[in-house]
């Protein structure tokens, strides 16, 4: 009998053990939030069969939820009363607490709801962080993590992480950047091709191969005493293959295709649109895998949804970001789409998301921006939309032959097209970026037109972003492959010959190109005129285009001369731009042109007059 009364001790105690807490997310939260309610995920073995219960005063729990896998629970918080500071949730049965868990809302970041985020007055410097700089070699390899270092190859990892961005702030600062883009940084335990960072596995944390969650709000401390900004690359559509949840998901529903074949996504966005569309085509667009190792998550369920939501606001407050870059913007629930816009801007009413809709339409991407009246009803709450159509048209406008339809105005025609947008000027433009080949490359690596297209971008309406060593013209001219195009930073690993922060090994030419980006990114920092001034352009005619920036107080002209020999403009034709002004200064050489005679054009070149 005493033997029975020491068995059945050893299995309460077993079953009491295995219901020990492993996760609970999110792992802490704020007070004073504009919405005071909150949804925590419990995770643990038969968690289910606990009672949840808090002793706070300010703090209530309204619902708690079951779910189809018992090793969950998902416990509904309204915190309206609360204050900062800790408190145990016990987990009981029959009135007898089996175990508990410390949880935390902390005070909220300096500028709570009023935080800044990026806009016109911006350039946004895109870094891949594994490609950037090695700061601390000692975290290449982690233990636990399938994937270590092997920089030769090209989709391998690489070794850049956070310490790397963080000591070459002072670079990026002083080159004229005022906003860093990170591709994703956190935690993707893929067994390969998990550099790029978009194959989440842990939404709670930093790649340990980066550095830490402590590192990352260090980068947005750093960033911010230099008067910069952080922005978080952000994916709701789909998680990574190596996800935990892949072992053991929530809900029967928790992956679009659970426990299905594979099914891909066909990619049609139009499909979100078109009124003619068959219903199948829509849904394998909506929940189709993006790739084989990419699950795509049901935003469907109310409990993933709020997941995702709360997600994103815990990493705005945790690492106070100065906007989110929101990828495969079209591939989720539309309507999901919304609720996570909108309860992002609620929250933070000055914040600034920017959505990817990768497609040549701006009637399809402008469809998603907030204040855009749609012929079915629907609404967004997302403010800025990266300028595909722009990007698309930009290096084929400087190459290409001026024939009808083609060359120059290709970019005329693509400007016209902003009647579509209901903010424009909160588009964010680009001449390359992660995905496509540098420009130096689309150009054929032709300084002038690298010129060309990147003082296009830079006196353009809406918010510049520049891929990270555009600046010393890195190229792809040997390959379109991913792994080339986001190769190493120079300078950024013991023992480089070549260092593009001291320009140490770079060519005539990549030392005359940082320099002048440089001095044109310094001149635009200040100019109010481009960062929201108004637009006026001219239909391009023999090969030259003009356009204008202007305000009450200046007026810029651009003007682009795509012929090899010099042309001379008439500029009687601007005169409703020009007025009264006898002469404007040229920005890159400081020269003083007259206005009262034929402007005089170099063979490829670009002028920027300010006046």
């Amino acid at each position: 009998m005493r033997f029975l009364s020491i068995l059945l001790l050893l299995v309460i105690s077993v079953n009491l053990f295995a219901q020990n807490i492993e996760r609970v997310e999110p792992p802490h939260w704020y007070a004073d939030m504009n919405n005071p309610d909150l949804q925590l995920m419990i995770y643990g073995k038969q968690i289910n069969d606990l009672t949840p219960t808090i002793d706070k005063t300010g703090i209530k729990i309204v619902q708690v939820h079951q779910v189809d896998n018992p090793n969950y629970l998902f416990i509904d918080l309204n915190m309206e009363n609360a204050t900062p500071g800790k408190f145990e949730i016990q987990f009981k049965k029959k009135k007898k607490t089996i175990t508990s868990h410390e949880y935390e809302l902390k005070p909220r970041t300096k500028d709570g709801a009023n935080k800044k985020s990026f806009d016109n007055s911006d350039v946004i410097y895109l870094i891949t962080p594994d490609r950037f700089a090695n700061g601390n070699p000692r975290n290449d390899e982690v233990a636990g993590l399938s994937e270590g270092l092997n920089r030769s190859l090209e989709y391998g990892r690489h070794g850049g992480d956070l310490k790397g961005i963080i000591d070459h702030l002072d670079y990026i600062k002083e080159m004229g950047f005022t906003a860093v883009w990170l591709n994703p940084v956190l935690e993707n335990d893929q067994e390969k091709w998990s550099y790029h960072g978009y194959s989440t596995t842990d939404y709670y944390k930093v790649d340990s191969r980066f550095g830490s969650n402590e590192e990352y709000l260090l980068l947005s401390e750093e960033a911010t005493k230099r008067g910069m900004g952080v922005i978080m690359d952000i994916i709701v559509n789909h998680c990574g293959s190596g996800h935990w949840w892949m072992n053991d998901p929530p809900a029967n529903d928790w992956f679009n295709y659970q426990d299905q074949p594979y099914q891909g996504t066909n990619h049609k966005k139009s499909t979100l649109l078109d009124p003619y569309t068959a219903p199948a085509d829509r849904k394998i667009m909506t929940e189709g895998w993006f790739v084989e190792t990419m699950p795509d998550l049901n935003q469907r369920n109310p409990f993933m949804s709020t997941y995702l939501i709360q997600n994103s606001i815990w990493w705005i407050e945790y690492a106070n970001l100065y906007g989110i870059r929101q990828d495969t913007y079209s591939y989720p629930f539309r309507e999901f789409m919304t609720d996570w816009t909108c309860a992002i801007m609620e929250e933070y009413p000055n914040f600034n998301i920017v959505g990817e809709e990768w497609v040549d339409d701006a009637a399809i991407i402008a469809y998603w921006q907030k204040g855009k009246v749609n012929q079915d009803g629907y609404t967004s709450c997302l403010p800025s939309v990266m300028d595909f159509p722009m990007n698309m048209a930009l290096a084929k406008a400087f190459t290409e032959k001026e024939e009808w339809g083609k060359g120059l105005g290709r970019l005329y025609e693509k400007l016209g097209q902003d009647f579509h947008y209901a903010d424009p000027m909160n588009l964010v433009t680009f001449p390359d970026n992660h995905d496509m080949s540098r420009i130096f490359t689309q150009v054929n690596e032709d300084y002038d037109l690298y010129k060309m297209a990147m003082t296009y971008i830079l006196t353009m309406r809406g918010i510049p972003q520049i891929y990270y060593g555009t600046e010393i013209l890195m190229h792809n001219r040997e390959s379109d492959s991913h792994g080339i195009i986001r190769s190493d930073f120079p300078g950024g690993w013991a023992g480089d010959v070549i260092d593009a922060k001291t320009q140490k090994g770079l060519t005539t030419q990549q030392i005359e190109g940082q320099n002048w980006l440089k001095n044109l990114l310094d001149w635009r920092k200040n100019k109010s005129v481009i960062h929201t001034g108004k637009l006026m352009h001219y239909e391009p005619k023999d090969g030259v285009y003009v356009y204008f920036r202007y305000n009450e107080s200046e007026t810029v002209m651009v003007v682009f001369n795509k012929n090899e020999k010099e042309v001379e403009l008439d500029l009687d034709r601007f005169k409703l731009n020009i007025g009264a002004a006898k002469s404007g200064k040229e920005v890159f050489s400081n020269k003083v042109i007259s206005f009262e005679e034929k402007l005089l054009l170099s063979g490829k070149s670009v002028l920027v007059l300010e006046f």
